[in-house]
């Protein structure tokens, strides 16, 4: 007989988190904390050097802000994004600074490391994984099959790690992730993105994945570093096309479904929604130890990034998945 799950903290009503490293053009740091410890709204609308967190965060009212029951109380990161602890810490109210990330093993329940440099994952992951803290990760996990193998050994261990993309909580592709019946068999889903295909390939990924779940077949990418256009099939008889182009600002998180008897064609537009859904899966995890996703859907969706590379680098080949 298996073991019931078990909560993955010590106080699953009053659990204290670490948010941990910092990238380039990445304000998760700001944003998510915020949304466990609410913000100096005056401070984060004048400072926060993204301009559209203090817009998104200020739709909400108090009562629809946060998720309860969990802190920010600990921060690290050395102004490799361009900004400080100090000034994160000031704007979304976490008590203390740490000099090292590790200093808060031992203060904290659970880490969540807010950098999406897939290649240095696994070393920022390590000291807490080899500590027994679950680890939260943004996406993607890992950007190369070793990494990859690292993180699913762990896994395999009973270490406590979860991945996401914000994008496979948003609202407006809910109703696709139910049901596409209406829409019959399934044969072309597009989805766009700006950015890198290493860093944001995942969430026009993963905001399709739960439409089309598993069962991807082959990926092959026609484009160049600065403008990715993948091709994917997929078990049930669909294409799927996924363009990640640096600057197509405009295109992030258009879906299109198309099937044998209908189509739609829908927009991510709630960023608050996505990142507070993603966030309360994260800690309904460390309460009950039941996931919100199997990791193995993680693996699946890091081998088509890895694959979406690969296919790159070696002039537009299709590669098997």
């Amino acid at each position: 007989m298996t073991a019931a799950p078990q909560p993955l903290v010590p106080h699953p009503h009053a659990i204290r988190l670490a948010m941990l490293g910092s990238s380039v053009g990445n304000g998760h740091p700001y944003s998510w904390s915020a949304l466990f410890n609410g913000y100096d709204r005056e401070l984060m609308t004048k400072e926060c050097p993204f301009a559209g967190i203090p817009t998104y965060l200020e739709k909400e009212s108090a009562d629809t802000l946060t998720i309860p029951g969990a802190t920010v109380t600990h921060i690290h990161c050395v102004g490799d994004g361009g900004f400080t602890a100090e000034h994160v810490a000031r704007c979304s109210r976490i008590p203390h600074v740490v000099e090292r990330a590790t200093d808060v093993i031992g203060q904290v329940d659970a880490v969540v490391i807010a950098t999406d440099i897939a290649s240095e994952h696994v070393e920022r992951a390590r000291p807490f994984v080899e500590a027994g803290l679950p680890v939260f990760i943004d996406k993607p996990l890992a950007d190369n099959e070793a990494d990859l193998a690292e993180f699913a050994a762990w896994v395999a261990e009973g270490r406590p790690i979860l991945s996401s993309s914000a994008m496979r909580y948003a609202k407006e592709f809910l109703p696709w992730r139910l049901s596409t019946r209406d829409l019959g068999e399934l044969r072309l889903v597009t989805a766009t993105t700006p950015k890198s295909w290493e860093a944001y390939g995942i969430h026009a990924l993963e905001g399709i994945y739960p439409i089309l779940g598993p069962g991807f077949l082959t990926i092959r990418n026609t484009g160049t570093a600065e403008r990715n256009v993948i091709h994917l099939t997929h078990a049930r008889g669909a294409d799927v096309v996924v363009v990640a182009s640096a600057d197509m600002y405009g295109g992030f998180g258009l879906v299109q479904i198309v099937g044998t008897k209908g189509h739609v064609q829908t927009a991510f537009a709630d960023t608050h929604f996505a990142f507070k859904s993603q966030l309360a899966g994260f800690i309904d995890w460390l309460r009950t130890g039941v996931a919100p996703y199997p990791f193995a859907e993680t693996v699946e969706l890091m081998k088509l990034v890895i694959g979406g590379i690969d296919s790159r680098r070696g002039g537009g080949i299709e590669i098997p998945l």
